[in-house]
């Protein structure tokens, strides 16, 4: 049963996702502010947290950056009532793996929770390459899926993680946002290109990628992007 933490301020939403993510065979604990939520993170242990952009007090862009600090592998999803792409775009970069626009129905913000613990708990990418890899400095340990830069472990989220698997278990192979986002996401609609975008900023972040001349992970302007083993 999937351990879900539901961070949300609006009562009457709060209480009605949770009944109805119960009734989806889910494990909720619910937290109208981010300190709350903070703090049953620590008792509660979720598998995922949901997450209200829009929160009093501490917001849930901070609750993100928090989380984040001690614990990369946590899944995230972060809920907006706005749809604006500001908002939705630094939600991403500050470390969601994926998002939902409220009002969302109980079976689609299901189905989200269920894709993002698949991808985070699933069968990598490049299934049947050797189990490391080394490019460059870059070693992709596929098994034991862990990533190390000059010989240093770089923590990524699930979502990062599965795209650093997705674009080189192929290196040169141009893979557009939406063949991305079916690989990394499971999005199989004409899904959103800044859930792509948003990932890859983090990931050449972490990996310590000149922003102008990244070594790794090049843009095809117009399409996509590559791997490129050095």
């Amino acid at each position: 049963m999937p351990r879900v933490l539901l961070i949300e301020d609006d009562r009457a939403v709060r209480e009605g996702v949770a009944l109805a993510l119960r009734r989806q065979n889910h494990d909720v604990a619910a937290a109208s502010t981010g300190e709350e939520g903070l703090e049953q993170l620590r008792s509660f242990r979720p598998d995922i947290v949901v997450l209200d952009l829009m929160l009093p007090g501490m917001t849930g862009l901070d609750v993100c950056r928090a989380i984040r600090a001690v614990d990369q592998a946590l899944p995230i999803i972060m809920a907006t009532a706005r749809g604006d792409e500001v908002d939705i775009v630094i939600g991403l970069e500050a470390g969601a793996d994926d998002y939902v626009v409220k009002p969302v129905t109980a079976r689609v913000l299901d189905a989200r929770i269920r894709a993002v613990l698949r991808r985070s708990g699933g069968v990598p990418a490049g299934e049947g390459l050797p189990k490391i890899d080394s490019y460059g400095e870059l070693t992709v340990d596929r098994a034991g899926l862990t990533v190390r830069l000059g010989g240093e472990p770089i923590a990524l989220a699930p979502s990062e993680l599965r795209l650093l698997l997705t674009l080189s278990a192929s290196p040169g192979q141009v893979f557009s946002r939406q063949q991305l986002l079916e690989a990394v996401w499971e999005h199989d609609y004409h899904g959103d290109a800044r859930l792509v975008d948003a990932c890859v900023k983090r990931l050449r972040t972490k990996m310590s990628e000149p922003p102008r001349a990244p070594r790794y992970i090049h843009t095809v302007r117009g399409f996509g992007y590559r791997f490129a083993a050095p």
